[in-house]
């Protein structure tokens, strides 16, 4: 586990929180579940079938492990899903059918207050996660949308801060428009304050830097940037920027002189859903980066989605940055 994650598990520790994992059919997450309890991390609640997940050989003994096919929280759960979807034409029926599914039932959990905060996606797509989530649990007081984030924690690096850096967004919006990217900044912001604990500088990518290409696809992201200095006023943010740009001081220097992020961002938000997880991936892979995402922000209540290919300590590292988020939201 590197030091960068180990200050999350950290912060965790010290007020520990209760995590469910709706997966317990994979092995990656029961090797984390078990990471975690051995570690003092989190409380952790399993979901799936007590006697199979046994067989698996992994110690889970201080673990809550619920079967959503046979819990006495069923019918509770049912009718308050029913409650909750009936305006959008649910009958109880399909209520009581729905809460059988491991990943709603790790929802109606959140919802009712039986645990802090929901880790999955290790073998489901991020549609499967969000969309629960958005259903039951809805957005947060205040916030205009839900977006995704990954915390990138580079080597030897000594750009961005110290090596670390939020990309946005990565996940869940494949072509935001220019008031959805200033949206995106902000909560962004909000999430690299609370997870990270430093001032964010915020650089809205593009493949222009300040007017260097003339073209609606530039104009989006500098309409972004216009939208925050009306809307957001207190966000340390610029753009256009070419990645070089936001991040390399000389550069920055060059292309955008005077500007108060280019050559120091450490918070990259990018103009559309492929740049973004090309982006990634591709700092991930080449830089050995440590990608750790995506993290959902503006919701309700903490759930994680996870790349389908996390490995193990990924998923550790999820589960600490959810304990974290669910001690700071209502802070």
């Amino acid at each position: 586990m590197s030091t960068f994650i180990d200050r999350f598990i950290e912060r965790a520790k010290a007020d520990k929180k209760t995590i469910v994992l709706p997966e317990g059919n994979d092995e990656r997450i029961l090797e984390a579940a078990q990471e975690v309890l051995e570690q003092g991390i989190a409380n952790i609640i399993v979901l799936g079938n007590e006697a199979e997940i046994a067989q698996k050989g992994y110690d889970l003994t201080s673990a809550e492990i619920i079967d959503p096919e046979t819990s006495d929280k069923q019918e509770e759960f049912a009718q308050l899903l029913f409650e909750l979807r009936k305006h959008k034409g649910m009958t109880e029926e399909e209520a009581a059918e729905t809460v059988k599914d491991p990943i709603y039932f790790a929802v109606m959990m959140v919802k009712s207050g039986l645990c802090d905060g929901l880790v999955g996606g290790a073998c489901h797509a991020t549609v499967k996660i969000l969309s629960p989530s958005l259903k039951v649990l809805k957005t947060a007081p205040g916030a205009p949308m839900v977006s995704s984030l990954f915390l990138m924690n580079v080597p030897n690096c000594d750009l961005g801060e110290d090596g670390v850096f939020a990309f946005a967004d990565c996940a869940l919006e494949v072509q935001p428009t220019a008031e959805k990217l200033a949206h995106i900044a902000n909560l962004t912001n909000d999430s690299f304050k609370r997870l990270i604990g430093k001032e964010p500088r915020i650089a809205l990518l593009s493949h222009s830097s300040y007017g260097s290409a003339n073209n609606d696809d530039a104009k989006k992201v500098s309409d972004a940037v216009a939208y925050i200095k009306e809307n957001y006023p207190d966000l340390n943010a610029d753009g256009e920027l070419q990645l070089d740009a936001a991040i390399v001081p000389e550069i920055g220097a060059s292309k955008a002189p005077g500007s108060p992020v280019a050559g120091k961002a450490n918070v990259l938000i990018f103009p559309d859903l492929d740049a973004a997880n090309i982006g990634y991936k591709l700092v991930q892979r080449l830089a050995k980066a440590e990608a750790y995402g995506p993290i959902l922000q503006g919701l309700a209540a903490p759930v994680n989605d996870l790349s389908r290919g996390c490995t193990a300590e990924d998923v550790v590292g999820v589960i600490a940055i959810t304990c974290v988020q669910a001690q700071t939201m209502n802070a």
